[in-house]
């Protein structure tokens, strides 16, 4: 894509609708989109209010998704994302430079610790884990590629935020949906801010319970040529086995290495 094809495809007119933007593909990928929201099959009927749109829309819709793989029925009644959405993931993973240049920093980092260790990449608002090589003991979202957790109750989002300005990173908080996803969760903007400033000091971040309760994971962010954030080396591990200092002095300064090794 050229540089004027590039500038073209951000210009939305004066109602904000972007005018290259194809309106049936948008709402095909809302549609996809609504199971990000729920843990079970959709109706037709749920699917549409989801996706903000007709219920003869969403059956057309869900029709097409179906013939392409990309949605699939549920044994008991109602949709599920189909086995065809693994190849796009294939794809994004295979392709992008850094998951291949991480993986084998990954299992390094993964023998030396024997726990958990992820890669995640920065979304803005939200990380999202690209990686991750499992320990002893793990719950089910855990262990699982693609899962996104907000910016600014996680580890891997606080060592990102340290990357950008003050201005930036408040920008990231006021577009952040606050809500608490553990009883230990911190939404306090000052507080999140304070842990960002530790960031800067030390090169990494280190977070409690914030995302999963019993959790508790060291980061240190991987930044680009400018300095700019890329995504975050994480390595977790569980309260009931490590005291949060020891923690500390034994993994954060394995996860800076191995983010710098890939900055």
């Amino acid at each position: 894509m050229s540089i004027v094809s590039k500038v073209a495809f951000r210009e939305e007119d004066a109602d904000g609708r972007d005018p290259l933007a194809i309106q049936s593909v948008m709402r095909a990928l809302d549609v996809l989109e609504v199971f990000a929201r729920t843990g079970m099959p959709m109706s037709l009927g749920e699917i549409a209010k989801a996706a903000g749109t007709t219920k003869s829309a969403a059956q057309r819709i869900a029709h097409t998704l179906v013939k392409r793989g990309y949605l699939e029925h549920a044994p008991d009644g109602g949709l599920l994302p189909g086995r065809r959405a693994l190849d796009r993931s294939f794809d994004y993973l295979r392709l992008n430079g850094l998951v291949e240049r991480a993986v084998p920093v990954l299992i390094e980092l993964r023998r030396v610790t024997n726990e958990r260790v992820d890669l995640s990449l920065f979304d803005r608002t939200q990380i999202v884990y690209a990686a991750r090589l499992q320990s002893k003991r793990e719950t089910f979202y855990a262990t699982l590629i693609g899962r996104r957790v907000p910016t600014f109750c996680s580890s891997g989002g606080w060592a990102c935020m340290a990357a950008l300005s003050d201005a930036e990173m408040d920008n990231v908080l006021a577009e952040s949906d606050m809500r608490r996803i553990t009883p230990k969760t911190i939404t306090d903007p000052e507080m999140i801010r304070r842990k960002v400033r530790e960031v800067r000091k030390c090169s990494y971040a280190l977070a409690a319970e914030q995302a999963l309760i019993g959790e508790v994971v060291a980061a240190a962010a991987i930044l680009d040529r400018s300095g700019r954030p890329l995504g975050a080396i994480h390595v977790a591990g569980s309260l009931s086995e490590w005291p949060i200092e020891d923690f500390r002095r034994k993994f954060a300064p394995l996860a800076v290495e191995a983010a710098r090794a890939l900055s």
